[in-house]
């Protein structure tokens, strides 16, 4: 697909759509807010979810600001940050079979990943997998503190399971992590959700001090999401928070989370149909928008009445009669939730002053099972050809703008504040 590179430097709603944009300007704004959270005023560390996200340049830009590496879900798109130069990893889940632990303890080689684990067969499993590789994987012991997930039940039995990382040649125990979000999250009374909140990292950051008292050194103490963060970064004993789809944010997190940041994702759309006053079809449906948990929202229309997605449609119903949008004009959404709307698209547009500054590829949207073919292409997996590729530069011959030919960033135009730096 044609990443219109060549309207870079050109109006955004120049662009073909539908087409996903990411407001620069509102981006930044929102990364300083997280990171002087976390980082200044709680003084721990900021290891952001990749999972929103999926674009390696944009993880780099999370790094430049403070974050001190990423969190990822799955072993794919951990190999995706790893090939992009991105070292310090924790994969917050656990990782099975024979083929993937294989590859977890390939990925030791090339970046500094941590995985969790929960229960004595995926220990046995990883320590086999480091030890026949000669490495020594970093993990950490997940533990279930709201919302019952995976995870070992908090006290002894982290302990216990602890106790089995750290005996193990292969591994490396490097702590605990746990995630309070989900319900607790959406608790719209302040003092309530505080509360819960406190309750549930209270049983992570105990079991934390149950493994020191038993002699086994906890570095990491992880837990938090954008949903949470701000009041668990600052609980005592935490060490570090993961929330990562902030630095968007979208109505999800907003109205159902009360996340106070300004919305930096959007979809552009067209109108293509006009079948009455008060109805208005727009050319982008649930394929590139979709519709849980929280559905988008036209932006700047106060008189809107509903918004349904079809596969390929949005029809927005009004309160009130009106001309316009025409059919061609344009309608920006405001995402609904970024983490179910990023890995739809392929390229998302930076947009600075309503004009395309950068584009970058989505290396990590289809992460399931293992890089694409065409993502496996685009990332460069030796060092030496990725920083090759990132010196590697034409000219469009439809603009006056370089852009270079790299897996971090497909467009930068010539002059532009975005630098491009991602490259190691």
């Amino acid at each position: 697909m044609d990443p219109q590179t060549y309207l870079v430097g050109h109006p955004a709603h120049n662009l073909d759509t539908p087409a996903l944009l990411v407001d620069l300007d509102t981006l930044a704004q929102n990364i300083a807010t997280m990171r002087r959270a976390i980082i200044d005023e709680a003084e721990i560390k900021w290891r952001p979810y990749t999972k929103a996200i999926k674009t390696p340049a944009l993880a780099h830009q999370l790094l430049r600001a403070g974050a001190c590496g990423v969190a990822c879900v799955k072993l794919s798109e951990a190999e995706v940050m790893a090939h992009a130069g991105i070292w310090n990893i924790l994969i917050a889940n656990q990782v099975v079979r024979r083929s993937k632990l294989a590859r977890l303890a390939s990925l030791w080689q090339h970046a500094d990943p941590i995985v969790a684990v929960d229960c004595e067969e995926h220990v046995k499993a990883l320590d086999a997998a480091a030890q026949a590789l000669g490495g020594r994987i970093g993990v950490v012991v997940e533990v279930n503190i709201a919302m019952n997930p995976a995870g070992v039940e908090p006290g002894e039995p982290v302990v216990a399971l602890a106790k089995q990382v750290a005996s193990c040649r292969g591994l490396r125990f490097a702590g605990l992590m746990a995630w309070e979000g989900g319900a607790i999250a959406q608790i719209g009374e302040p003092d309530v959700k505080r509360q819960r909140i406190t309750e549930a990292v209270g049983q992570l950051t105990g079991s934390a001090e149950r493994c020191r008292a038993a002699g086994l050194p906890v570095d990491i103490v992880s837990c938090g999401g954008t949903g949470t963060y701000w009041i668990t970064a600052k609980l005592p004993g935490v060490t570090e928070v993961r929330a990562g789809g902030g630095v968007f944010c979208d109505i999800y997190y907003h109205r159902d989370c009360g996340v106070q940041h300004e919305y930096a994702l959007s979809i552009l759309t067209t109108v293509v149909s006009r079948p009455a006053s008060r109805r208005i079809i727009c050319d982008a449906g649930s394929k590139t928008m979709a519709m849980q948990p929280a559905l988008p929202a036209p932006r700047d229309m106060e008189d809107v009445k509903s918004v349904k997605l079809a596969a390929e449609h949005a029809t927005i119903e009004l309160t009130t009669p009106r001309t316009d949008p025409a059919v061609g004009d344009r309608v920006e959404f405001v995402a609904g939730y970024s983490d179910a709307i990023v890995f739809l698209h392929e390229h998302p547009y930076g947009v600075r002053g309503g004009r395309v500054e950068v584009v970058w590829p989505i290396l990590g949207r289809g992460m399931t099972q293992w890089p694409s073919p065409r993502s496996a292409r685009a990332m460069a997996i030796d060092a030496g050809d990725h920083l090759a590729q990132s010196r590697r530069i034409r000219r469009d011959p439809w603009s006056p703008f370089l852009i270079p030919r790299c897996p971090c960033s497909y467009a930068v135009p010539k002059g532009s504040t975005t630098s491009h730096e991602p490259c190691p």
